[in-house]
């Protein structure tokens, strides 16, 4: 399960295993969500609207590098 970012708690990965579209998982005290990185649409949360301010400010700012990662995971 590789780790993209952990911040404030919030843990962003995706798993070693996981499949098309593009996405991350994130979670932070037994809250999650999976998120898909092209689109930036939420497919499921569990966050609170405030939570989920952090994790889309977080995912902006670092979704270049987390497409990144999970086209060099993919294409080994």
């Amino acid at each position: 399960m590789p780790t993209l970012l952990i911040y404030q708690g919030y843990k962003f990965f995706f798993y070693a295993n996981d499949h098309p579209p593009m996405h991350v998982h994130v979670v932070k005290a037994g809250k999650w969500a999976k998120i898909e990185l092209g689109s930036m649409r939420v497919v499921y949360s569990s966050f609170k609207s405030s939570e989920m301010r952090v994790v889309r400010m977080l995912l902006a700012r670092h979704q270049n590098e987390f497409q990144e990662a999970w086209n060099d995971w993919f294409q080994r």
